[in-house]
Parts: structure tokens; C-alpha cells; sequence
């Protein structure tokens, strides 16, 4: 094989594989489409349907009407050779079997839209029955796409989603950490705050410018001494 052959080979396979690709990465887009399509071609030919059921309605009332014409022309007859005309009874019997000839005609007209109706009722509804198939496998392709598609973000998006974990985690014992050495602070001052004013208190009391705390016994004194 020559290079120039084997050039337009390759390309020839790289735009095959193209087209594949394509095809695969809009599946489930071109499969709506043709369910799209295949809709409107039975909507089309349901109208189609109830064209050819219309002729077939006419027909039949042609065959019903022809078929009372007989009838009709059958009682003249009988109606004439009551009459021993017998003459007249020939000229409608020629008429009746002109009428039943095209009787014939129209039977076989009528038989072929009624098959003709047939066969498309049910293809019709043979085919509504595959679109509706279609239509749940589509939403359950569409679902399910959806889930992939989601599953591979989070996977995608894993490592970089636990790197920002791990960072906000580390901020928020960063913050603990600064509010606990905060409330230590706080509770040393208070703690300083007591150990200085119960100093200042005890100095107060010794220098007997405060008063100290009375004792139970103190009080008793004193109410004894009110009794004396």
C-alpha cells in the first residue's frame, strides 16, 4: 500500500471514529429526536388512517344502497309478472343484474379499504406501543445519565472538595482556638480582680475602718445584753 494510500486510510479512519464519537457523546439527544420523528409520522399517518376509513364508510353505504336498489328491483319484477307482463319483467330483471354486477365491483372495493384499514389500525397501534416504550426507556436513559454525570463531578471534584474541608476544618480550630485564649485572659483578670480586692478588704477590717463580718455568737451577745 502506497503513503498516500495509507494517508487517506488513516483519515478515513480517524473521521469514522469522529462521527462514532459524536454519535456516542449525543446518544441520548439523537434518540429523542427520532422518537420526536417517529411520533409525527404516526400522527401523520393516523390522519392518513382516518382518510382511508372515510372511503371505506362510503363505500360500504355505496354497497348497503346498491344492495336495496336490487331489492327494490327485484319486487318490480315479481310485481310485473303479477301482471303477466312479462316483457317488463325481463327489462328490470337486465337491470337488476347490471346493478348486481356492479355490486361486485363495489364489494371488492369495499373489502380491499376495510383490509386496507385493518392492517393500518394495527400497525398504528403496534407502533404507539413501541414509542411508548421508547419513550419510558428514554426517560429512564435520561435519569440515569443524569447520576453519572453528577457521580463523576463528585468524583471529579473530590480531592479539591477535601482539600476545602481540611482547610475550613483547620480556620475553625484555628478560631477555637483564639476564642478559649480569650476566655483565659478574661478569667485571669477576674481571677487577679479578687485576689486584689479580698487583700484591700482584710487591710480595711484590721485598720477597723470597715466592719468585720458579725458571727452568730455576736448576735446572741447583743441580745442578751438588751435583756439586761
Amino acid at each position: 500500500m502506497s503513503i498516500l494510500k495509507k494517508i487517506v486510510s488513516a483519515v478515513r479512519g480517524g473521521a469514522s471514529e469522529l462521527g462514532e464519537l459524536i454519535v456516542d457523546s449525543n446518544g441520548t439527544r439523537i434518540f429523542e429526536q427520532e422518537i420526536r420523528d417517529a411520533d409525527n409520522y404516526v400522527r401523520k399517518a393516523k390522519h392518513d388512517l382516518t382518510d382511508v376509513m372515510a372511503k371505506q364508510m362510503q363505500a360500504s353505504r355505496q354497497v348497503e344502497s346498491t344492495r336495496q336498489e336490487i331489492r327494490q328491483h327485484e319486487s318490480y319484477a315479481v310485481k310485473a309478472l303479477e301482471q303477466n307482463d312479462e316483457k317488463l319483467a325481463l327489462e328490470v330483471a337486465d337491470k337488476v343484474a347490471k346493478l348486481e354486477s356492479d355490486l361486485e365491483e363495489q364489494e371488492a372495493v369495499l373489502t380491499a379499504f376495510t383490509d386496507h384499514v385493518t392492517r393500518l389500525k394495527t400497525l398504528v397501534k403496534k407502533t404507539e406501543r413501541q414509542l411508548a416504550d421508547y419513550e419510558r426507556q428514554l426517560s429512564m436513559v435520561k435519569t440515569t445519565e443524569s447520576v453519572q454525570k453528577a457521580s463523576a463531578s463528585i468524583s471529579d471534584n473530590y480531592a479539591s472538595t477535601s482539600s476545602r474541608i481540611l482547610s475550613a476544618k483547620d480556620s475553625l480550630e484555628r478560631i477555637k482556638k483564639r476564642q478559649q485564649e480569650t476566655y483565659d485572659r478574661i478569667g485571669a483578670a477576674e481571677s487577679l480582680e479578687k485576689e486584689e480586692q479580698g487583700d484591700l478588704d482584710e487591710k480595711l477590717a484590721a485598720a477597723g475602718i470597715t466592719a468585720t463580718p458579725k458571727s452568730a455568737q455576736d448576735v446572741l451577745d447583743r441580745i442578751k445584753r438588751g435583756q439586761t
